[in-house]
């Protein structure tokens, strides 16, 4: 027991026998607790105004996207369960345009969504929306019947563009990344070889080579023929010495074979026409599907459909772009507006995923369009397209 001021009191509780009798000291530190109630906790309050106006922001995007029209307070509140007032709603506008996130068209006008917003908007999406099993029955549906790497990404274009109702940008295979995964000789005449090259990323070229001997089932002068019997010993020899390796190295390895052994003229010039085919400049390519919705939601590009348009035509800017986005540590990039180093899409979005053909990530695919876009939608298609692209295009290199 301890006595303060006279009255006893219990240590463990600070309380008089009588639960009647407080001392000043007990006064004062019932009054320094009513205050600390009332004393917010450093850093909750303002992780609830953030986690609010990242709601508001979140619901002007959505807003914004359905209908193209600005978004004010009174709307925000009534179509979503922000759970504050229309007063609470503006400060938080404010604070948000302050900030960059949102900016007002017109004085009158409600808010629309920055580049800056947009962005926040796709790095806080927790989630990307999964597809239908409608949609995903339709994508491999669409995309199995087809046949060869030229139809395969053709249809994945125009696929990719009526799912999200953009301009779909498919980027063929880069050559300097393929490996060979077969070499065919076929003989096409007496003095003709046709020399078919399967790369690993599905792409499939043709040569005829032109020989100075005749082919035939044997010959009498074997140092000038080329058998039929040779040619299948070199077909053999030749997907000995190239097979899985890069297009690149596989001609080098070639031209190493034609110094160590010791062909006839005829199997000279078919073995150095088979290296020159492998190492033969390619130029890279985009397929293009769906420019038309560009141009019926051009009002949306302001000034700059144009050189959108532009970019889609030349395609070098859009490779560039492609390459960079590859860099991003991420199953879908996306590039909105004034992100985009290139002027003609300053009020462009980019979202893009890359496939994989061979285990390796061979090239990307994505789609063009307006930063007004659905972007959880749009993502989700991306990335769905991307992944049966590669299913299709790994079954395709098993099968061969």
């Amino acid at each position: 027991m301890t006595v303060t001021r006279g009255l006893t009191t219990d240590s463990g509780l600070g309380t008089s026998p009588l639960g009647l009798l407080r001392g000043p000291v007990d006064l004062a530190l019932d009054a320094l607790k009513c205050q600390c109630a009332d004393v917010p906790v450093p850093g909750r309050e303002e992780t609830m105004s953030d986690d609010r106006r990242l709601a508001v922001l979140r619901a002007i995007v959505e807003d914004f996207v359905a209908t193209r029209e600005p978004v004010g307070s009174r709307a925000l509140v009534e179509r979503h369960g922000l759970g504050v007032s229309p007063a609470t709603i503006r400060n938080d506008m404010a604070v948000l345009e302050d900030q960059g996130y949102i900016a007002q068209p017109h004085t009158s006008a409600g808010r629309i969504p920055t580049d800056k917003g947009y962005r926040l908007f796709v790095d806080r999406l927790t989630a990307v929306r999964q597809l239908t099993a409608a949609e995903r029955r339709a994508i491999t549906a669409f995309l199995d019947g087809a046949v060869g790497l030229d139809e395969v990404l053709d249809r994945t274009g125009r696929l990719l563009s009526q799912i999200t109702r953009q301009t779909a940008v498919v980027q063929y295979p880069a050559a300097s990344l393929a490996s060979v995964r077969h070499i065919e000789l076929v003989p096409v005449g007496e003095h003709r070889v046709l020399v078919v090259l399967i790369a690993s990323s599905g792409r499939v070229e043709q040569r005829i080579v032109e020989l100075a001997a005749d082919i035939s089932a044997s010959s009498v002068d074997e140092a000038e023929a080329l058998t039929v019997e040779r040619l299948g010993e070199w077909r053999a020899r030749i997907n000995v010495t190239v097979e899985n390796r890069r297009l690149a190295d596989a001609a080098t390895a070639l031209r190493r074979l034609l110094e160590e052994v010791r062909p006839t003229p005829a199997e000279h010039t078919l073995v150095r026409s088979v290296a020159d085919l492998l190492r033969e400049e390619r130029e890279e390519r985009i397929v293009v599907a769906g420019t038309s919705h560009l141009v019926r939601r051009g009002v949306e590009f302001i000034t700059e459909l144009g050189g959108v348009l532009d970019a889609l035509e030349e395609q070098v800017v859009l490779l560039r772009l492609l390459h960079d986005m590859a860099e991003e540590d991420s199953e879908v990039a996306v590039r909105i507006g004034h992100e985009n180093a290139h002027d003609s899409l300053s009020h462009a979005t980019i979202v893009s995923s890359g496939y994989s053909t061979g285990g390796q990530v061979a090239a990307r695919l994505g789609v063009v369009g307006p930063t007004r876009m659905d972007y959880p939608t749009t993502m989700a298609a991306v990335r769905a397209v991307a992944r049966y692209v590669t299913r299709v295009l790994e079954k395709g290199s098993t099968a061969t």
